[in-house]
């Protein structure tokens, strides 16, 4: 049986640095779908405050595990909206439509997701690059559709 430091060391992303994704959004891989075989990866987000958050959405792939470490997260899931507070533990289940964003205009909000199965935090990498992004198009490949806005509340 393998030592826990060295499933830690296998998994550890050797290349880790804070890209940014958006205006007022950075994030860090921790641990890519290419260390697990695709069966997860795992990414902290750290959201500005007054941070408006990210587009309403829908995964047909993966489900997302949010933990909120630091901040409160104002989250939309299907018809629902609600706040995350630090400690609290969500799952966002594929096929619903869903949005998230920093609730507070003074504190950082920072979290970890993991994604099951891993992959698509290959579009944050794609997007830190830079350059012309075909937005449409990178949604269809990974599997993610941009319903509108983070809703209002």
């Amino acid at each position: 049986m393998a030592a826990a430091s060295e499933i830690s060391s296998a998994l550890r992303n050797d290349a880790e640095e804070w890209v940014g994704t958006r205006p007022g959004e950075h994030c860090l891989i921790h641990i890519g779908a290419e260390a697990t075989g695709g069966a997860f990866s795992l990414v902290e987000i750290v959201s500005d405050p007054g941070d408006t958050g990210t587009p309403l959405h829908v995964h047909s792939n993966e489900d997302e595990h949010f933990v909120i470490l630091e901040g409160t997260a104002r989250v939309a899931y299907g018809d629902r909206l609600f706040d995350a507070a630090p400690g609290m533990a969500l799952t966002l289940v594929r096929g619903v439509p869903h949005a998230w964003r920093n609730a507070s205009a003074t504190a950082p909000l920072r979290m970890l997701v993991t994604c099951t199965p891993g992959g698509v935090e290959e579009v944050f990498r794609i997007i830190a690059r830079g350059g012309e992004i075909d937005l449409p198009g990178l949604g269809a490949r990974f599997g993610v559709q941009v319903l509108g806005p983070m809703p209002a509340g």
